[in-house]
């Protein structure tokens, strides 16, 4: 299947790589706003075909699939054009910017018979599907601590006054949007739509966040969320039952995910063997090689969408 790449940065370099170990997975375009980093990034990647035309890119009747790695502000708009003109659509996360924006691309999908879903990597790794067993085998589940907390490289440049993309709400940038998402939905996609959500975090003067906390609860449970893009953590995330608790190395790229008994002690354990992202890419193929519109985990995709709202209402982030 011939892949096409709308942005040309780090993550879209994850991507290829990742892409690589894929079998059927092909290069096969890509496109930038300017013609020179379109053939620099082809060239880097020996992609055959590279133009900064979207429309030229998006009228290539050999082109199968559009991958998405812009910034957040511009996922619906692309992928919604890129739909419109009959091309599958593998988006990056935060899929979109509000639950507003996410209905529409939804029905750009069904309007035009193509497949469309959000590159949450997290949930489609191995070690995470394990957990949908093992949360049946540590009795009923009383707490979920998720936690992302990750310095970000360039808080350094903004304490020296130079705001780059990353603290940009313009942009649909901040810790909720980049980093928040990967505690959430992995929460929704396990436990569904919380009953109950309290947020709080900390904006910047740019008016993007810089860390956030999310209480949620469910009908037997609560769930701490918490992430930040101005301090570090490299704590597991964890998963406790009255009869056992599950260790998550990375929520962000589940792993290593251990079970332990109520005593501490490990009783079962599973390690990936791929690149994070690989396994989301095969996903994809997958579904549109099957017609199978359940396995794109839209009803995730929608409650994430739910969430980020309300956290963003509830802290003031003005992202629309």
């Amino acid at each position: 299947m011939k892949f096409g790449l709308i942005g040309t940065n780090w993550i879209t370099d994850r991507f290829i790589e990742a892409g690589k170990s894929v079998p059927d997975f092909e290069l096969y375009s890509v496109y930038s706003r300017t013609e020179e980093r379109a053939r620099q990034f082809a060239q880097k990647h020996h992609i055959p075909h590279f133009t900064d035309n979207l429309d030229k890119f998006l009228n290539d009747d050999a082109l199968d699939i559009i991958y998405i790695a812009t910034p957040n502000i511009l996922h619906h708009q692309q992928a919604i054009q890129a739909m419109n003109h009959g091309k599958h659509v593998l988006c990056e996360k935060p899929i979109a910017t509000s639950e507003k924006n996410f209905n529409l691309m939804t029905q750009a999908m069904f309007n035009n018979d193509v497949f469309f879903m959000e590159a949450m990597k997290s949930i489609y790794s191995p070690s995470f599907i394990k957990l949908h067993d093992w949360i049946k085998e540590i009795g009923v589940i009383r707490r979920v601590n998720f936690h992302y907390n990750q310095y970000s490289s360039r808080y350094d440049k903004y304490k020296g006054g130079i705001i780059e993309n990353a603290f940009k709400p313009e942009l649909g940038n901040g810790a909720l949007m980049d980093l928040g998402v990967y505690t959430i939905s992995p929460l929704v996609n396990l436990f569904g739509m919380p009953k109950t959500i309290q947020a709080t975090g900390k904006l910047l003067s740019t008016g993007a966040d810089g860390q956030g906390t999310i209480i949620c609860n469910h009908h037997h449970m609560t769930s701490v969320l918490s992430y930040s893009k101005i301090i570090d953590s490299h704590l597991p995330s964890e998963i406790i039952g009255e009869e056992g608790i599950i260790l998550i190395d990375k929520i962000s790229a589940p792993n290593k995910v251990q079970k332990l008994n109520r005593q501490g002690e490990v009783v079962d354990e599973m390690i990936g063997d791929a690149l994070p992202m690989s396994y989301e890419i095969a996903h994809f193929m997958k579904a549109i090689k099957n017609n199978d519109y359940e396995a794109l985990n839209l009803e995730t995709s929608h409650m994430t969408m739910k969430v980020i709202d309300e956290v963003k209402q509830q802290i003031g982030i003005l992202i629309k």
